[in-house]
């Protein structure tokens, strides 16, 4: 299962460690009883996100689905 989330500053990313600070969003992963966090860059990195529409400068939001 897949969430898009936003800091309340106490998190950090599994993947780069950097700390996710407010109002930072990032992505929860549960996978198999693991949680995963994921910051907004290691989740492009990773193209766990798409952009809102066709048009240039769109708001990137997070693929939730669980292919």
């Amino acid at each position: 299962m897949r969430r898009g989330c936003i800091s309340l500053g106490n998190i950090n990313c599994d993947q780069c460690g950097r700390a996710i600070l407010y109002p930072e969003r990032y992505l929860f992963v549960e996978e198999k009883g693991k949680n995963k966090t994921i910051c907004m860059e290691c989740s492009q990195k990773k193209n766990l996100v798409k952009p809102e529409n066709d048009k240039e400068g769109a708001e990137m939001l997070f693929d939730l689905s669980d292919q």
